[in-house]
């Protein structure tokens, strides 16, 4: 497991994530353990900075919690950095833009935009001073490429000083690209494989989102760095699922 919040993105990591949409500090106690780091998402879930705040303190301590947040947005990634997020991951980055506009908010004046104020991630201005010298290096910038426009800025987007690392949303970059699911097409394939190279090329690591066996053996043929495997909507589904398909067969017999 990671000792630092950037660690898991060091080459040669093969880190392993979990991706929590569920809004309740049991469910990231509960999928966090024994992970490298996890993703709390904000942008198509009903979690509540509050609800955050509590899920980041049952985050254990060995794991680094990134938070996904709404969009490229400086006043709502100051507000989730102020909760003591490790990290932020900020999705549809598409220009370089984007991507400075998104280290600027992740970094402190002079090198960036980001408020200055005591909170959580200071223990409420106890270490501030220590904290703002620091949280610029040790942050994680993570930014999503997930549209055929992104794809193609892609060798601008990883140049942007301060972008740690990137994840393919391999769902909206396939809608996209007019081929929606289809992984095994030419557009797709292609497109995955130009990302990579690019990143790759600047020294970037490429994650994914995984939700099944077959997901994370394609994901890992493909050549991410690091991978989120699984979900835990997909878990409590499959889980469901299973139970009650065992019961109606054993009642059918």
């Amino acid at each position: 497991m990671a000792d630092s919040p950037q660690e898991f993105l060091e080459p040669n990591a093969s880190a392993t994530g979990n991706w929590i949409s569920i809004g309740h500090p049991a469910v990231a106690e509960i999928c966090s353990r024994g992970f490298d780091f996890v993703v709390i998402d904000l942008e198509h879930t009903a979690t509540s900075l509050e609800t955050l705040e509590n899920m980041l303190r049952a985050v254990h301590d060995e794991v680094a919690p990134i938070v996904r947040v709404p969009a490229n947005d400086s006043v709502t990634m100051k507000r989730v950095l102020d909760l003591g997020a490790a990290g932020l991951m900020i999705p549809r980055v598409e220009t370089r833009k984007q991507a400075v506009e998104a280290v600027d908010a992740m970094r402190y004046p002079p090198h960036g935009e980001r408020g200055v104020a005591p909170a959580r991630a200071s223990d409420y201005g106890r270490t501030f001073g220590e904290y703002y010298r620091s949280a610029d290096d040790e942050l994680t910038t993570i930014v999503q490429i997930e549209t055929e426009r992104g794809a193609e800025n892609a060798e601008e987007i990883v140049a942007v000083d301060g972008i740690d690392g990137i994840i393919v949303g391999h769902g909206d970059l396939s809608a996209s690209l007019g081929v929606f699911g289809q992984w095994e097409s030419e557009r797709f394939e292609s497109t995955l494989d130009s990302i990579l190279a690019t990143a790759h090329a600047e020294g970037t690591p490429v994650g994914m989102l995984a939700t099944d066996d077959e997901s994370i053996q394609r994901w890992t043929d493909a050549g991410v760095d690091f991978l989120l495997a699984g979900a835990d909507i997909s878990y409590l589904a499959s889980g469901s699922n299973a139970a009650r398909e065992q019961f109606e067969a054993l009642t059918d017999e």
